[in-house]
């Protein structure tokens, strides 16, 4: 009788294996395939640690392969996945917004300094996206009044909907341009992560980032559109000893503390990211 062969099935370590050889071989390769993975089977990264041996049925198989040749192609893992943690928070994220940083968290964290607890201070965030920075005060800070403004419709409602699946209820969202539609309030602290990407940079046509929102990233010729309108235009905005925060990219704090003191703020200061580069500017109002 001749010999029939045996399938292979193949396991969760079979196919991670596999996947490493289709990716270009980064130091977030490994990680960016895992996650896909876990996106399609539903499970923790733990998951794929402790069962390697698992078989894997060929329409996981399927759908994990898809997201992969996306991936390899450039598109960023977030929005295959259609999430990002930021603050130990679940943000939901599509392409009508900017994908969570993790040095935006330093901009959050000297927000909460700036910002006592058990305060009702007014917060405002300027260009908010995926409501990512508005959100992670709101939980930290829940006596705070926060308004949140985006000029594209569609991030405001991304921001909404991640605010009210998270159960918060001490935010406005607000379609502005800017300054634009907060009228005459005062706010104790503006904050924002604005567009500090030059125009001409190479990443929006090969990196990952020519997947993003083009209107959340690009500043300009120079990358300081955005801070010579948020900056002169925010001392109106700001309370007594009111305090504007900024991030921006790490070449550009010496540009960031001259505009402030050409509008002559007060106490103007650069901070570090944990990379020990300049990554926010902050300042009082004069």
């Amino acid at each position: 009788m001749p010999l029939t062969s045996v399938k292979h099935a193949v396991t969760l370590r079979d196919l991670l294996q596999s996947a490493l050889q289709q990716l270009p071989q980064t130091d977030s390769a490994r990680l960016d395939c895992e996650i896909l993975l876990c996106s399609v089977l539903k499970q923790e990264r733990y998951f794929l640690y402790a069962h390697p041996d698992t078989p894997i049925d060929s329409r996981d198989q399927a759908d994990f392969n898809s997201l992969l040749a996306k991936r390899a192609a450039g598109f960023p893992v977030a929005y295959l996945t259609g999430w990002k943690e930021f603050w130990s928070l679940h943000i939901e994220v599509n392409q009508h917004a900017l994908i969570p940083r993790p040095e935006t968290e330093q901009l959050v964290e000297l927000a909460l300094e700036s910002t006592p607890a058990n305060t009702k201070s007014t917060i405002l965030d300027l260009g908010t996206g995926s409501g990512a920075i508005a959100i992670a005060i709101a939980t930290e800070r829940p006596d705070c009044r926060i308004t949140a403004t985006d000029i594209s419709l569609p991030a405001l409602s991304l921001a909404q909907q991640n605010a009210e699946r998270l159960g918060l209820n001490n935010i406005r969202f607000v379609h502005s341009d800017w300054f634009s539609a907060t009228g005459a309030q005062r706010f104790d602290l503006i904050i924002s992560n604005p567009p500090y990407v030059e125009s001409d940079h190479s990443g929006f046509i090969t990196g990952d980032i020519r997947h993003e929102p083009r209107l959340a990233l690009d500043g300009g010729s120079h990358g300081l559109d955005a801070y010579r309108r948020i900056i002169p235009a925010g001392i109106a905005s700001l309370s007594t000893r009111g305090r504007l925060l900024l991030e921006h990219g790490h070449s550009q704090g010496e540009l960031i503390r001259q505009l402030f003191r050409h509008n002559h703020y007060l106490n103007i200061e650069t901070k570090q990211d944990y990379s020990g580069l300049d990554r926010v500017t902050l300042a009082e109002r004069p």
